[in-house]
């Protein structure tokens, strides 16, 4: 997706600033916790109507989702640990998000207070699909990694949507209700088809096992 490259872009240009974090005492999980406080700033900011410093703040606490991972690479202080917190994390900094935007929604005058607080827990619900599928398909052994709407996808999103405010905010919210479900159906569907390859190889072999010729038993004398 246009985000991943987008991502992967950044930290390649990131060098100097991963290489100038690297001389400091920080820690890579010390760069998420950083980037999860920002996060709960801008969820903070959404539900008084600060939107767009909500946006600028959000760019940031992306900022420092995207350098520990990087970091941790440079420094070789990547560890199953690490990633098992950065993971984590991320879930409480996007469940924040959508709290915030639920709480601005609240305040809005019916029918569409409604609209906009189902549909950014329908946004909630999808987005956390979207990561359980791939986390316990991986623990199952399958390959999960499809999907219309992922993470990188979906802060983008966010942020041009609390930059712009408006219907603009309101039209992502939606977009985001409708294609992070999407995402998570993609995924299942993806672990499913994996399954059903497993399931006919294994009634292949055991077909064939069927069909083998058995050994003559031995003769006794």
């Amino acid at each position: 997706m246009f985000t991943t490259r987008f991502e992967a872009w950044v930290r390649r240009h990131a060098e100097a600033l991963i290489t100038a974090l690297g001389r400091t005492p920080l820690t890579p999980n010390q760069v998420t916790v950083v980037g999860v406080v920002l996060t709960f700033l801008a969820a903070g900011l959404i539900a008084f109507g600060h939107l767009r410093w909500a946006g600028v703040v959000l760019i940031l606490a992306a900022t420092c989702d995207i350098l520990d991972g990087a970091l941790a690479r440079s420094t070789n202080a990547a560890y199953p640990y690490g990633a098992f917190l950065d993971s984590t994390l991320d879930r409480y900094a996007e469940g924040a998000v959508y709290l915030g935007l639920a709480a601005y929604f609240v305040s809005f005058h019916p029918p569409l207070q409604e609209w906009l607080v189902l549909a950014t827990l329908a946004a909630l619900a999808g987005s956390f699909l979207v990561s359980y599928v791939r986390a316990r398909a991986q623990s199952l052994g399958f390959v999960c990694k499809s999907g219309l709407f992922q993470r990188p996808e979906r802060v983008v999103a966010t942020v041009f949507g609390l930059l712009l405010g408006g219907w603009w905010l309101y039209a992502i919210v939606f977009l985001l209700a409708v294609v992070t479900n999407i995402t998570a159906l993609q995924r299942i569907r993806e672990v499913w088809l994996q399954g059903r390859a497993q399931r006919l190889e294994r009634e292949r072999e055991v077909a064939a096992k069927a069909k083998a010729p058995r050994a003559a038993p031995p003769q006794t004398p």
